[in-house]
């Protein structure tokens, strides 16, 4: 499986991303420039943390205007998978390819520590490893972290099983002490409508191997890598069907000499 890691200036997590992916998995794994806009026939597209462009005017604001943001909402119109991470989340946001945005951290401080995040939705290509209600232990990095979103939205991300990940307590309960950033609802992470757009702010790559204090962002990750292993099947399965049947036709008798003339 091919992995795309989207490098904008200022991004700063695309070396974890591609650590994760290629020497603990053992996927393949590229950068893409920020002024590309050739994907490099990657399977999943990763968006991850950082400052991109310094994080001026707005988080996300200047990036969601380069080039590769081009590429990328092509991509997830035609039902690629894209993945954003912290930075990456912001940018999703700001391009219009999830719903909602990101105010400051409500403590008005920027918070590194370890959060538990409960699994809203296992039925999803980026959380089909996890099962429901599964309680993940990833770190959070951030200083613009709380998810807003109106009313209205928010009750449609609740109904339509948008909501990935919630903060919650180490035991799985949803509460305000729980919640490092004031995000509604204690949200972390969400997907689109479509199901091939997520992003969350915590930090899975951060978490993928024991000597940093943890293994569960690898649940991510393999959801992703499964997901893009039972397309590929499916879609060799259905090209080999079709094959088959173009095989197996039979070819019309010609029709009989003079027969048009009578």
């Amino acid at each position: 499986m091919k992995f795309g890691i989207v490098v904008f200036p200022g991004t700063w997590s695309d070396r974890d991303c591609h650590h994760v992916l290629a020497h603990v998995m053992g996927e393949e794994a590229v950068y893409i420039w920020h002024q590309d806009e050739d994907l490099q026939g990657c399977e999943c597209i990763i968006l991850p943390g950082g400052f991109s462009y310094g994080d001026y005017l707005r988080t996300g604001a200047i990036a969601r205007f380069s080039p590769v943001m081009r590429a990328v909402t092509r991509f997830a119109e035609a039902g690629g998978l894209v993945l954003g991470i912290c930075n990456g989340f912001q940018i999703l946001l700001e391009a219009g390819l999830l719903p909602g945005a990101m105010l400051r951290n409500a403590s008005l401080e920027f918070r590194c520590q370890w959060t538990h995040l409960r699994v809203e939705n296992a039925a999803t290509p980026f959380t089909r490893a996890c099962m429901p209600g599964q309680v993940l232990r990833v770190p959070i990095s951030h200083g613009e972290g709380n998810y807003f979103a109106d009313a209205a939205t928010l009750a449609e991300l609740e109904a339509s099983g948008q909501v990935l990940l919630r903060y919650c307590e180490p035991d799985g309960q949803i509460t305000s002490d729980a919640n490092p950033n004031g995000s509604r609802h204690n949200i972390a992470g969400i997907v689109n409508a479509r199901g091939n757009v997520a992003a969350m702010m915590p930090h899975p790559e951060r978490c993928g191997e024991t000597v940093l204090g943890g293994t569960d962002g690898l649940f991510l990750f393999r959801s992703v890598v499964e997901a893009m292993r039972e397309k590929a099947l499916l879609s060799g399965a259905g090209e080999r069907g079709e094959a088959e049947s173009a095989g197996t036709r039979r070819p019309q008798a010609p029709a009989a000499e003079g027969a048009g003339s009578r």
